[in-house]
Order: structure tokens, then C-alpha cells, then sequence
């Protein structure tokens, strides 16, 4: 085990650095540069400025000079935001984010598993197509139109939630739902077909013929086989939801990291751009180390390879 998180942690480590340099470069090929605005700079002030945050030094040189930051874990200065660094702009927002995105993934795996195995056991049943029935109605809707939706009616028409705060548990609520409605549905899509087919193997058919209960033939046995691929697209889905969406933060304005790398982009925030890319990505592959774990505990054949 040590081996193979050693292995996963270099991994890890190379696509930190591929990222890290890909995201340097097509920043730097983009057109225009970060200070252009609608009404020219003078160009003594446009030196000064390139100056302070060494962007008149040869391409390669800003190149080492940026990994020898991410290195410290110095991720540059905000172009935007003066006297802030990438790091306190991320360590601001980030905790909000991931708490978001940590109950939106909380509530998608608590709908999902539940429906997914009333679908698949009551298959072709009314049971069965009510559950898709919502499951594609929860994939196809969109964040922003869910989220006005439910800011029209439970928030502005019944009154019972309020919204465009992140100070009580209340203001929670509605967010939560937002996020988590569209992987709840897509969990719930793909566990059904899993289970449909693990119903049908022969090692589902011997346990009932052996006697043990319908609980234990379909929680143990077929639920446990059929994890497999819902784990697959748990990592990308978990650090997604970790890094926080922006549709949903800024219908709900809550104060997230999705928020600042979208304006990042507009304003040309090449550090704010590439702090968040690699946060991103050190998620994912955190994300994708923890469930080549959970492989192996799901799966005993895996671990033995």
C-alpha cells in the first residue's frame, strides 16, 4: 500500500507540473495582456506595472520564477485584487466552496443510492419510471434554472427559506439542492443500470438459492458489485463539486472560489487563473487517489492485483 501511494503521489506531482506549465503557456500565447483595457494605459505606467510583476523578464524566466513559487507554495500575487495574494484569495473562498460542495455531494449519494435500488428492483415498474422520470428531469434542467425555480417558490412565494446569504443553515438549503440535484441524477442513472445487470449473474441467482435474506442479496452482493462504476466518476465528480459551481454561487451569492475564477478569466487574472486550475487539479487527483483506495475495499480481486 505504501508502494502504490508513493507511486500515486509522484503521479500526482507530474500532472501538478503538466498543468502547471500548460496553463503558463496558453495564458502567455492568449492575445492581448492582462493590464489591456478599453482606454489605453500610458506606456511609462504600463512598464512600471509589467516591472512590479516581472512581466518584462524573458518567457522563461517567468516560467521558473512561477514554479519555484508553487514549489514554496507562493502562488503570486492578484492583478486584480491589489495587496492580495492568489493564496489569501483561495484560502478565503475555498472553505466555502468545498463545505457546498461536500453537502451537494452528501445529498446526491443520499438520493441517488436509494432510488437507484428501488429502480432497479422494482424494475418496469411505476416505482422504476418515476425514478427516471426525475433522475432525467434532475440531469436535463439547468443549475440556473433549478435555482430560480427554487428562489421563486420556496424562498419568495412560501417564504420558508431565505436566500443570498451564507450566515445560517437555512441559507444552506436551496444552494445544496441546486448543486447536488444533477449528480444525484446521473448517480442514480448509472447505479440503476449497474444493478439491472448484476442482477442477472450467477452469483446473485446462487446466494438467493442458498437462502440468505433479499436484504443481505441485494445490499452485500449486488450493491457491492455494482460500486465500481459509480466510484469511476466519483473523483472528477467530488472535486467539481469541492471547487464549487459558479452558475449556483452566483444565483445564490454566496461568496465562493467559483465565483473569483470566473472573473479571473474576464479581468485577465493570469495568477488567480492558474492558483485555482491547480487547486483544482490537486483536488482531482487527491480525489482519484482515494478512490483507487476504495477500489480495493469495494473489491477484494482489484486489491490482490
Amino acid at each position: 500500500m505504501l508502494g502504490f501511494l508513493l507511486k500515486r503521489f509522484f503521479h500526482g506531482v507530474i500532472v501538478l507540473w503538466i498543468v502547471a506549465s500548460l496553463t503558463f503557456l496558453l495564458l502567455r500565447l492568449a492575445p492581448g495582456g492582462p493590464f489591456d483595457r478599453e482606454r489605453k494605459l500610458p506606456p511609462e505606467v504600463i512598464a512600471n506595472i509589467e516591472a512590479k510583476y516581472h512581466l518584462d523578464e524573458p518567457l522563461l524566466a517567468q516560467y521558473l520564477r512561477y514554479l519555484s513559487g508553487i514549489a514554496r507554495g507562493d502562488l503570486g500575487p492578484s492583478y486584480k485584487y491589489v495587496d492580495r495574494s492568489v493564496g489569501e484569495v483561495i484560502a478565503e473562498t475555498l472553505p466555502t466552496s468545498a463545505t457546498l460542495g461536500l453537502l451537494a455531494l452528501l445529498f446526491a449519494l443520499a438520493l441517488a443510492f436509494p432510488a437507484a435500488l428501488f429502480a432497479a428492483y422494482y424494475r418496469d415498474s411505476w416505482i422504476d419510471r418515476a425514478c427516471m422520470f426525475v433522475a432525467t428531469l434532475g440531469i436535463s434542467v439547468p443549475h440556473f434554472v433549478l435555482g430560480a425555480l427554487l428562489i421563486w417558490m420556496v424562498a419568495l412565494q412560501l417564504g420558508w427559506l431565505q436566500v443570498g446569504r451564507w450566515d445560517q443553515w437555512e441559507s444552506v438549503i436551496l444552494p445544496t439542492i441546486t448543486l447536488g440535484a444533477a449528480p444525484a441524477a446521473y448517480l442514480a442513472t448509472l447505479l440503476r443500470s449497474t444493478l439491472l445487470e448484476t442482477f442477472g449473474e450467477d452469483f446473485v441467482r446462487t446466494a438467493r438459492a442458498k437462502g440468505l435474506k433479499e436484504s443481505a442479496v441485494v445490499l452485500h452482493h449486488a450493491l457491492r458489485h455494482s460500486l465500481i462504476p459509480v466510484l469511476t466518476v466519483m473523483g472528477p465528480l467530488t472535486a467539481a463539486l469541492l471547487t464549487g459551481s459558479f452558475v449556483v454561487e452566483y444565483v445564490f451569492a454566496i461568496p465562493g472560489m467559483g465565483r473569483f475564477f470566473i472573473t479571473s478569466v474576464t479581468d485577465r487574472d493570469y495568477p488567480l487563473i492558474m492558483g485555482v486550475t491547480l487547486v483544482y487539479t490537486a483536488l482531482l487527483v487527491l480525489a482519484n487517489m482515494l478512490i483507487d483506495i476504495l477500489y480495493g475495499a469495494v473489491d477484494p480481486r482489484i486489491r490482490a492485483q
